[in-house]
């Protein structure tokens, strides 16, 4: 196998154009093999195989940064740069699914989050120019982060140098996870499907050329009508219009196209547009008839058919899609808007009963937040679903557009909490930190199924401000059922009735009631008696809170986020307020960022399980009765 023998970019100079059609395709056979053992993503990565070939020929990797966005198009730049045991993809100590700096000298950026690279690359490029480096500096791209609003802003300040390079390579998949819309998609579609100008002014030339008397000066009348010309064939001008040297469209397969167009781009010597048109999940028959998303991401699948080996259940997402449906059918006014993720968050049936009620941003989320308010503000309400983590980019929005405006709209927060597999930038461990300054807001974390339900319901409700539901990844376990009521608060534990002053009081967040409860009867096999209560709506925190933590010894609050600024800390501030002066413990996610293993395995290693929390608590109650006791002692010696 050619594959096996690649241990670097340079050993692809030695190889002839047949071999290279050869690397591709054993490229593409070992991507099916080896991703559908573990799952990753796999559509993104067949689509790139021929143009990563010809990026790690034409340019030299790591003297040359290359640099690639979203990061999960990596796959194939793995292979070539080295790393080609794949054996352990997204699990703890293998392989990242997104480019890592910690893995190979030629990731430049761990880039996961959509349309940052063409600022990186605009960086990159103005400090090669202000140390005087020759250096060149390629930003991959696809057409669906370019409906992103920070890559139009990187694009503003590339083309103001004229003489600075940078090579864009745009990959024109037609997609992001699902087919990319909006204007910009349009306008790419018309430009792979028209005949470039150039060949158009070269066959002219060579007519006019020959044409006595009249024929040159025609053509340098022709030649210098070209802007015009150029819009009316094939309008690629909207980025000659900034200022970028436009080359292509180009056969994204085509080994030998490819690395014609980018050696041109990289002799010009200022920024250039490679416009390449790639076939998401090429190669692989099932990923072609997905027309969902081709594959974009798959866990473990069967290699000859692409059908999953086994089924998780329901999930959260599922839960909320099915939910969203019954609410349409019931109100109206129920909008939906997602990010370019239509399928992943679950409003897919929603799209199918509603069309004309739900709106796909692009890779927009600023966008999509303000939009939201507008909606509104107009007398609807919108629900807007998207991942945890990609919230942070609309915080501005949903602050100063949202809350201060009053408008009542519904964020739902899908994987929320510790991911695990994608690595650090996907876990959504900061989104109840970064809104609780959000004055007005209102953010729910239901426990089970039922609760999504509900509180999916009751969010609805609410005109006149923002609120926010946010849920895990994954399967959801059975239903937690409560035994009582404190206020808008579920017990979901209380101590014996002969105990008059329980020892504990755990408030339980979100999916974590299962542990909490486990965190009960682990203490109350030391003897330690306990309450568990869930929240429900965690922010603001509800006035029941504090009474009923003054009847206990201790609070503890168990949450999937992080610590700093998380629920914990707003109880603690919610208890100081009502002059409840008790010990609290708040056990969450420590401010870091956490490499890529299972949830389960992220977990344990920050001592965020069951054991390791009733160990610290049974040790914070001894100490005490230790206090306690010493007390005793010194009264009774007075």
């Amino acid at each position: 196998m050619l594959l096996t023998r690649i241990t670097g970019p340079r050993d692809l100079d030695r190889l002839s154009p047949e071999q290279l059609d050869q690397l591709a395709a054993e490229i593409r056979s070992f991507l099916v093999e080896a991703v559908s053992k573990t799952g990753g993503h796999l559509g993104p990565n067949l689509g790139v195989v021929e143009l990563t070939i010809a990026l790690h020929r034409v340019f030299e990797s790591p003297k040359d940064k290359v640099l690639w966005d979203t990061g999960h198009q990596s796959y194939v730049h793995k292979l070539l740069t080295g790393r080609q045991d794949f054996s352990k993809l997204k699990m703890k100590g293998g392989l990242s699914g997104y480019p890592s700096q910690a893995e190979s000298e030629h990731d430049v950026i761990e880039n996961s989050h959509a349309s940052t690279v063409l600022g990186w690359a605009d960086g990159l490029a103005k400090a090669n120019e202000v140390l005087g480096r020759e250096d060149h500096v390629v930003a991959v791209i696809g057409d669906g982060a370019l409906t992103g609003g920070m890559a139009w802003e990187a694009l503003n300040n590339i083309a103001d140098a004229k003489d600075r390079p940078l090579v864009i390579v745009v990959n024109d998949n037609e997609r992001s996870y699902a087919p990319t819309i909006g204007g910009l998609a349009n306008h790419l579609a018309t430009l792979r499907t028209t005949d470039g100008y150039e060949r158009f002014l070269a066959r002219g030339k060579d007519l006019l050329e020959r044409t006595p008397v009249v024929g040159k000066p025609l053509y340098e009348t022709l030649h210098g009508a070209k802007k015009g010309l150029k819009d009316f064939i094939a309008p690629q001008g909207m980025f000659e219009d900034l200022g970028l040297k436009y080359v292509g469209p180009i056969d994204g397969h085509d080994i030998e196209a490819l690395e014609s167009a980018l050696t041109k781009a990289k002799r010009f010597g200022g920024p250039v547009i490679v416009h390449c048109l790639t076939e998401k999940g090429r190669g692989y028959q099932p990923a072609l008839q997905d027309e969902a998303d081709r594959f974009h991401a798959v866990g473990k699948i069967h290699p000859d058919t692409g059908l999953p080996i086994a089924s998780s259940g329901a999930d959260w997402t599922s839960v909320f899609g099915e939910e969203m449906v019954a609410l349409g059918q019931e109100r109206e006014d129920i909008v939906a808007i997602t990010a370019a993720m239509l399928q992943p968050v679950g409003l897919d049936k929603f799209a199918k009963a509603f069309p004309k009620r739900v709106y796909d941003v692009g890779i927009a989320e600023q966008h999509g937040a303000v939009s939201a308010a507008g909606l509104a503000t107009g007398g609807l309400h919108p629900v807007f679903a998207v991942y945890a983590t990609f919230l942070n980019r609309a915080f501005d929005q949903v602050l100063m557009d949202v809350a201060l405006h009053k408008c009542g709209v519904t964020f739902v927060l899908d994987r929320a909490g510790v991911t695990g597999t994608d690595g650090a930038s996907h876990n959504g461990m900061w989104d109840m930190s970064i809104l609780q300054v959000v004055p007005g807001l209102r953010l729910a974390a239901p426990r089970d199924a039922d609760q999504v339900r509900a509180q999916l319901r009751e969010a609805v409700e609410v005109t006149d401000a923002p609120t926010v539901v946010r849920f895990s990844k994954g399967a959801v376990g059975p239903a937690v059922p409560a035994v009582g009521r404190v206020g808008g608060m579920d017990l979901l534990r209380t101590p014996a009735p002969e105990v008059t002053r329980p020892d504990v009081l755990i408030v339980s967040v979100g999916a974590l009631a299962p542990m909490c409860l486990e965190i009960a009867d682990l203490l109350d096999a030391q003897g330690i008696s306990a309450t568990v209560v869930d929240p429900r709506w965690v922010k603001p925190v509800d006035e029941a809170m504090a009474p009923l933590a003054e009847r206990h010894r201790v609070v503890v609050t168990v949450e999937d986020n992080s610590r700093v600024g998380g629920v914990g800390s707003a109880v603690a501030q919610a208890l100081r307020d009502a002059g409840v002066d008790i010990p609290l413990r708040d056990f969450g996610i420590p401010p870091r960022f956490l490499d890529h293993a299972s949830r389960p395995e992220i977990l344990a290693e920050i001592g965020l399980t069951a054991p390791d929390i009733a160990r610290q608590v049974t040790g914070l109650v001894a100490k005490l009765d230790s206090r306690f006791d010493s007390a005793s002692v010194e009264a009774a010696a007075d």
